[in-house]
């Protein structure tokens, strides 16, 4: 009779292993169906998809009932009652996960697909679930149409950092304007989507400049390393950079950079459908600049310059935005300035597993809060940093999920 029990335990705790392995294994079948049958129609590829996970479903659910009647016999109420409600734990769990990768609700896709295909090193993940053609479907569903404008400098106007008010428009006018005196920053902690972000508020726009990695086109160095060379009171990470394989060191910026008045960099600057020259003028406007060249750059009057984007905000007029903006959620910094020619440097963590920070739309509704009439997005992810007298106050998660940030090529640096 032992005999005979160990041989229907043996046979339920085998159907167990196989019924337990259907659902990654229809999950694969899904992913490999989805890139074989590419040149399927759209209809077939659905109905095939369907009829698999049918099939994978009724053998599941015939695995789980031959092993729930064995256990009746002879395994006991506890022991059938535990095993029964993981089974039933386990298949809402991957049904609901197929569910949220192929069901009609798009909310999940868009974030999975625009999210990972912004971090860069991380396109695989949405790859491996859907076909080009369902990542192009979801990029026209997310995406930020730039206003088109560059920056008309006459209507900013610089108040070397005096501010005098009597009433204030709302309770975030309050909060830039509110300072002790004489001081040349404040920092304003914020929380967007449960991550933590830190706005700083800088009275004296002649304070703000660019500063490089020491190597330019050779390696990037740390932010924390660029701003106590530059013996600076705050420091941003600025433009992206050349990335090859996602390895570099952050040598090369892309695009123009400008320090001081000295062409640093004049590169292609590789995202031509969005942003530009994000620059400082020598009466101290931030500038947002399409389709312009180093020299005339200059020419201009432009002391400190990046090219990055996209623009969020010109002259006012918040770029258009469907969805999520198509760059997803993750750690970002952005830089803007108010009329009254206050700057505003913002920078938003991601949490631990890099799943959430801000979007395109949060950035921009930040900076419309508080006043910003120019704001561009710089580069965002492991990248994105804060650094106020030498140490880093964010929260910055690598590649590898840890605290900590990488080389970069530019920097917006405030100092005395």
């Amino acid at each position: 009779m032992d005999k005979q029990n160990d041989k229907y335990k043996f046979r339920a705790l085998l159907m167990m292993v196989i019924s337990i392995l259907f659902i990654p294994g229809l999950i694969v079948l899904f992913v490999i169906s989805n890139h074989s049958m590419l040149l399927i129609n759209e209809t077939l590829r659905t109905v095939i998809q369907f009829l698999l996970g049918i099939t994978c479903g009724l053998l599941l659910v015939g695995a789980w009932l031959f092993i729930k009647r064995k256990n009746n016999y002879h395994f006991n109420f506890k022991q059938t009652v535990i095993f029964s409600g993981f089974m039933s734990l386990y298949i809402i769990g991957c049904a609901s996960l197929l569910f949220l990768l192929y069901g009609p609700f798009t909310g999940f896709k868009d974030w999975l697909v625009t999210t990972a295909m912004a971090t860069m090193n991380h396109q695989h993940y949405c790859q491996w679930f859907y076909s080009d053609s369902e990542i192009k479907e979801v990029f026209n569903r997310n995406y930020i149409r730039e206003t088109g404008e560059s920056t008309n400098v006459d209507l900013i106007e610089v108040n070397g950092g005096s501010v005098n008010v009597e009433t204030y428009a709302n309770e975030y006018e309050r909060e830039v304007l509110e300072h002790e005196e004489g001081a040349i920053y404040k920092i304003i902690n914020l929380e967007v989507n449960g991550c933590k972000g830190y706005l700083a508020v800088i009275y004296d726009p002649s304070k703000v400049s660019v500063a490089t990695t020491k190597y330019v086109g050779k390696t990037g160095q740390y932010a924390t390393t660029i701003a106590q060379r530059e013996k600076a009171l705050l420091a941003i990470n600025g433009a992206g950079f050349k990335d090859p394989g996602h390895s570099s060191t952050g040598g090369m910026p892309r695009g123009i950079t400008i320090v001081d008045g000295k062409i640093i960099t004049n590169n292609e600057y590789g995202r031509p459908a969005t942003g530009g020259l994000i620059g400082l003028t020598n009466d101290h406007k931030l500038v947002l600049l399409k389709n312009t060249t180093a020299k005339e750059a200059l020419d201009m009057g432009i002391r400190d310059a990046v090219s990055w984007g996209p623009f969020l905000i010109v002259n006012g007029k918040a770029a258009f935005t469907s969805g999520n903006g198509g760059w997803g959620y993750a750690a970002r910094t952005a830089i803007g300035q108010r009329k009254d020619g206050i700057i505003l440097m913002l920078v938003v963590d991601s949490n631990y597993n890099r799943t959430k920070g801000a979007s395109m739309v949060d950035m921009t509704e930040i900076m419309q809060r508080y006043g910003a009439y120019n704001a561009a997005n710089l580069d965002g992810g492991t990248s994105s940093v804060m650094v106020e007298n030498g140490e880093i106050i964010n929260n910055p998660i690598d590649s590898e999920l840890k605290n900590q940030t990488r080389p970069i090529a530019t920097t917006f640096i405030v100092t005395k």
